[in-house]
């Protein structure tokens, strides 16, 4: 369950890190409270996931999947740059990811 409630955690910090995007400074009110709704669900997931992971694995891999997730929305929605070594940096960190989590074990 640990680990459901990590790769939830991920997913909200994905929907945290673009709304601050478009939120524009808490002028866009909607972005604002999915702003809010995603900040609190992932840091509560993250607690969930931190009770029987270690919490180093379970903080690297909450930001990886926040990382390589607003990566690739901002690369295939928001205009960010797209290039090879961009695409090669991030399965760098998602083998990573795989790595921690296969390493990690349950306590």
């Amino acid at each position: 369950m640990a680990w459901l409630y990590l790769l939830l955690a991920g997913l909200f910090e994905i929907g945290f890190a673009i709304s601050i995007k478009l939120m524009d400074g808490h002028k866009n009110l909607p972005w604002t409270v999915v702003f809010y709704v995603c900040v609190i669900l992932s840091f509560g997931f993250l607690q969930e996931a931190a009770k029987s992971l270690p919490i180093g694995t379970a903080y690297a891999i909450w930001t990886g999947i926040g990382g390589v997730g607003v990566a690739i929305i901002g690369m295939a929605f928001l205009g960010d740059p797209i290039n090879p070594w961009r695409i090669a940096f991030l399965l760098m960190l998602v083998t990573a990811l795989v790595g921690l989590k296969l390493t990690a074990g349950e306590h």
